[in-house]
């Protein structure tokens, strides 16, 4: 089981981390909302919690909590700019659907 950040991802928490002034990683989530079931959460870590599992990838720490584990397992997680437009972007190997609106997943 893993999940796994890119270059583009780890370089961009990594400076949000250092500008803070604070923080070990990157907590990766899953919570029931939205048209589909499912959205991802991100926050911040700056203490650990014993139950998470943790991964590194490019020398981020990456925060799982067992529950959201199932869902995420072979996740990449990437920082992509579009235009105006900048965001992290999922490819979730579990994902059979997403919404129209882009928020939400069903697996």
């Amino acid at each position: 089981m893993s999940v796994t950040l890119t270059s583009r991802a780890a370089e961009h928490i990594g400076r949000y981390l250092q500008k803070r002034g604070k923080g070990i990683g990157l907590r990766v989530g899953v919570r029931t909302t939205g048209c589909s079931g499912m959205a991802y959460k991100l926050e911040y870590v700056d203490e650990a919690d014993g139950q998470d599992q943790v991964f590194e990838s490019h020398g981020i720490k990456v925060f799982i909590d067992p529950k959201s584990l199932p869902y995420l397992d072979g996740t990449q997680l990437d920082y992509e700019r579009q235009g105006l437009n900048e965001g992290f972007k999922f490819s979730n190997p579990n994902e059979k659907a997403t919404c129209g609106c882009g928020e939400s997943f069903t697996v």
